[in-house]
């Protein structure tokens, strides 16, 4: 097994080579304009330092979101086309699944909410047990209706800490928790989700309709 896995679905640009029994490489960039920019070199930079091609790979994982469209779309498209030059199958992991795995650690057994930035006052969020186990969500909405009574990872306790109990584990997905997380079901012989997009409301760049047709006065 050997696992390129990325994700794009939020400021964060990241990359990383799995084996399926750990990280070989990985890498992550802040900057919410620049993930078409940013991802084919962080996935040159992680194959390389791993000392392996493309060609070597069995899979390709990526995150899903939720996330804003531009964004999400760079990291889908480029996961579809890889998998269908390389011949391999593209697999799909939610990025709020992804920042849970990395956050269990300092829940310190207590339920705990993911939530990321939706723009709008909004954020994109779930709900998790203990070990990690997504039991609600992903939806998007006000941080004001969300139980502030539990801790919360992500960007969204960072934004509005008004409206969140303590902020915790990381702010951003790591590409190494999306590895991580596929390459413990792959082993289990568990399905993965396929490679498609939690947009979860629809983008705010419309292609316009049909011009109106103007009657005679």
């Amino acid at each position: 097994m050997l696992l390129l896995a990325f994700d794009t679905a939020t400021p964060a640009t990241s990359a990383a080579v799995h084996d399926g029994e750990r990280v070989l490489a990985e890498t992550a960039a802040v900057d919410g304009r620049r993930h078409g920019e940013l991802l084919m070199p962080s996935i040159a930079g992680v194959l390389g330092r791993a000392g392996v091609t493309r060609r070597d790979l069995t899979a390709v994982v990526v995150g899903t979101g939720p996330g804003p469209y531009t964004g999400l779309r760079v990291g889908l498209v480029t996961a579809r086309v890889l998998a269908a030059v390389l011949g391999i199958p593209a697999h799909g992991v939610c990025t709020l699944d992804a920042i849970a795995r990395a956050a269990v650690a300092e829940a310190a057994g207590r339920e705990f909410l993911v939530a990321t930035d939706a723009r709008r006052k909004e954020v994109y969020w779930a709900r998790y047990s203990p070990g990690g186990q997504r039991t609600a969500g992903p939806a998007v909405g006000s941080p004001a209706g969300l139980d502030a009574s539990v801790p919360a990872a992500g960007e969204g306790p960072r934004l509005y800490p008004e409206s969140f109990g303590d902020a915790i584990g990381p702010r951003y997905p790591a590409a190494s928790m999306l590895a991580d997380f596929a390459a413990e079901r792959l082993r289990a012989g568990q399905p993965l989700a396929s490679a498609e997009p939690l947009y979860l409301r629809r983008p705010d760049a419309q292609v316009p309709g049909p011009p109106k047709r103007v009657s005679a006065a």
